[in-house]
Order: C-alpha cells, then structure tokens, then sequence
C-alpha cells in the first residue's frame, strides 16, 4: 500500500476545538488504504522522504513552528515530494493578501484595506478588525476604534470594518467537489457549529472561490459571514490546514467525507508529479 506521513499537532490546543480527535479518528479510517505514520510538523522535513506523499492535516497555526516550516516547504519543493494540500495554493497558505486582490478584483469579500490612506474605501463604522497578514486561528486579531486603527494601518495588517453579521457558514470541499457545510447560528460561539442547508446561490458562492485557487487536489473550507443585507462575504479560504468539524456530523456524511477523502489521495498519488 502506499505510504503516507501524516503531519499534525496532536497536542495543539484549539479553542473550542479538539484537533487531537479529529485526526486520530480521520488516521484510523486512512489506516484502512493506506501505510501510515503521524509525525509532528517540526519532524516533517526530516521524515519525509521515505513516504510516498505527505498529507498536512491539523497541525496548527504555521507561526508557532514557522521555521520548521519553511524547511520543509523549501524541501518539499526541492525535492518534488507530494504534498496534500500541493504547496501551490493561492489563498491561506500563502498569507492573507488575496484578500486584498480578491476585494479589489471585485469579489463578495468583507471589504478589506492595509494602509491608512485606504481606510475610506471601507464602509463607515466605529470599530475596525485588524489582523496580520501572517495571523493564522485569530492570532493577534484586535478590534479598535477609527483612531487605533488608522495608526495600525501601516501595511503589515488587514483593516477591515466590524461586521454584525447573522451568521458564519463553512463550505468543505475535497478536491473541487462539495462535501458539506456547517454554520455557527449564535456570531458569538464560533465553533458551536451546526449542519448548514445550503442553497444554489450558497454553493455558487463558494464554488467561485475553490474555482479561483485552482488546486486540483486537496481539502478546502471557504469561511464566510451572511452581511445585514442577506450577502454572504468571504471571510477566508483555508486552503493549508483546515479543521473539518467532523464530529458535528452525522456518521452517514462523516463516512461519506472519509470515502471522498480516500478517492482523492488515491487519485492524487496516481497523477504525475508536478
């Protein structure tokens, strides 16, 4: 069977989310097809040649071990090694200006600027956003007002308006094809999430966005927030490591998850290297 190393944090502590579970329940089925072993991110550049791909799952913000990291980007890439999610990603795994250029270009973005000088093309408010560009799980996220933010706003950071949105909604896909979608019904209990319905105009939202990034392979969940208008915006396309909430699903979708998951990996170790 094909080897897998399997890179996560099973220590990592998430708030309001177990990591550690999801990954020991998603190797146990992946057990099932393939040969595989776990190894924390700080170990992956040093393991993985003796693997036949590598699959980056849970394994936490990249900035708390952001020189690991980069070792074995640069090795990986170095060395042609497979990657899960390919390391071509255009969105989170690259830092947060997409969504600059995507707000720019027009798309349903929460509106989003980086200097102070651009501050008026946002919508009038009393409180900003502000988060690094490298942030990563809410990671030096702060909400201030006009004057704090306009003193922050020096290009290293995304400004954005404080949206009352109703909700925040989840979109999974593995490869290019939906899986399922979860919301969080009360904006103050992000991760008390719930199964999400989602309409024709849901899906053709967040197909727009899986659609832009172009990675043939690997998991995505495009994060979004319904505005006070009804719009859904983009909230961000986790394209690196994204949770998946499997355990608010019922089995018969969480199976269904695991089924497409397994195709893909079977589907990408079968293509010829990039």
């Amino acid at each position: 069977m094909p080897r897998i190393l399997y890179v996560t944090d099973l220590a990592y502590e998430a708030r309001g989310r177990r990591y550690c579970d999801e990954d020991i329940f998603l190797t146990a089925r992946l057990r099932e097809d393939f040969d595989l072993a776990l190894c924390n991110p700080r170990d992956a550049a040093a393991l993985m040649d003796a693997f036949d791909a590598v699959v980056v799952r849970n394994s936490g913000p990249v900035l708390t071990h952001q020189e690991a990291y980069d070792a074995f980007r640069e090795r990986a890439l170095a060395t042609g090694a497979r990657v899960y999610n390919p390391l071509c990603g255009q969105a989170d795994m690259a830092g947060k200006q997409y969504l600059l250029d995507l707000c720019a270009a027009g798309h349903p973005v929460i509106p989003t600027v980086d200097r102070a000088e651009d501050l008026h093309r946002l919508p009038d408010t009393d409180r900003y956003v502000v988060k690094p560009k490298l942030g990563a799980d809410s990671m030096g996220l702060k909400i201030v007002p006009a004057d704090e933010a306009r003193a922050l706003a020096t290009g290293d950071v995304l400004v954005q308006p404080c949206v009352d949105f109703a909700y925040e909604v989840s979109f999974y896909y593995v490869d290019h094809d939906f899986q399922y979608a979860l919301y969080a019904p009360h904006p103050d209990r992000r991760w008390q999430l719930e199964v999400y319905e989602p309409t024709a105009a849901d899906l053709e939202f967040a197909r727009r966005f899986i659609d832009w990034n172009t990675l043939d392979h690997g998991i995505q969940r495009v994060d979004a927030c319904r505005a006070p208008d009804g719009e859904l915006l983009l909230v961000e396309l986790e394209d690196l490591n994204p949770y998946l909430s499997l355990d608010v699903l019922e089995d018969e979708a969480r199976d269904a998850f695991v089924t497409a998951l397994k195709t893909s990996l079977h589907r990408f170790l079968a293509a010829s290297p990039a």
